[in-house]
Formats: structure tokens, C-alpha cells, sequence
């Protein structure tokens, strides 16, 4: 066989697809990983974004923009002095939480805020390690 007659013939053989006996099981079982891995990132995503706005939120309160007179009462501080209290009263929840499990003189608040940074990125590269790892024994 020439190599002019060559490609034509593999061309033939791979324009048709043969059809599978388990086609239709291969496709629903397809389609219900897809649904599976979109709650989950569904989820995932909602957190993310909440997390995102709060620290958002508590970021923007804590612009010092005085554009006011140096008097007057400012709805900014008054949201930031809520948005503290709120702080406060989650931090004394969590540090009974920690007490009651026996993890009382865990301090995270001692840290600098680079330090917390660099924790929780830290804890975001090895959980999207492990989902890769997952993904890529699934597939």
C-alpha cells in the first residue's frame, strides 16, 4: 500500500465510530459525576465568596478617607465599631469552643497578619492539592 492510499484508508477507518454495548450506562454515569462535582464546587464557591466579602467589608471599614468634619458622627465608624463587637463576640465564641475541646492556649491572635496570610494559604495550596489528587485518581 502507497502512502497515497494510506491516509485515505486510515482516514475511513477512524471517520466511523463503532457503538459501545455500555454507551448509554457510560454517559449516565458521566453525567452524574458532573452533577456531583458541581454541589461540591457550588459550595465551594459560596463559601469563598462569603469569606471574600467580609474580609471585603472589614477592609473598606478600615479606610481612614476623613472627608467629614472632624466632629461629626460618621456612619462609617459606627458600621466599624458594629463590625468590631461582632468580631469580638465570635472570637470569645471561639476561644470557648477551643477551651471546651482542651485547646485553650491556642492564640492565633499573638500572630501578625502576614503570619495568618501565609496559615491560610498555606492550608488553601494543600487542600487544592489534595482535590487535584482526587480528581486525578477519579479520572
Amino acid at each position: 500500500m502507497s502512502a497515497d492510499e494510506f491516509d485515505p484508508f486510515v482516514e475511513r477507518l477512524f471517520a466511523r465510530t463503532p457503538a459501545m454495548p455500555d454507551a448509554p450506562l457510560f454517559t449516565a454515569k458521566v453525567e452524574q459525576r458532573l452533577q456531583k462535582g458541581s454541589r461540591a464546587r457550588f459550595l465551594a464557591l459560596s463559601l469563598a465568596g462569603l469569606i471574600g466579602g467580609a474580609v471585603a467589608v472589614r477592609e473598606t471599614m478600615q479606610v481612614d478617607i476623613d472627608l467629614a468634619a472632624p466632629g461629626g458622627v460618621v456612619a462609617g465608624d459606627a458600621l466599624g465599631q458594629g463590625i468590631q463587637s461582632a468580631s469580638l463576640n465570635v472570637q470569645s465564641t471561639v476561644q470557648s469552643g477551643l477551651e471546651q475541646i482542651g485547646l485553650a492556649n491556642l492564640e492565633l491572635g499573638s500572630m501578625g497578619g502576614m503570619q495568618l496570610f501565609w496559615i491560610a494559604a498555606g492550608a488553601l495550596i494543600a487542600l487544592a492539592a489534595a482535590g487535584v489528587m482526587k480528581l486525578s485518581q477519579e479520572v
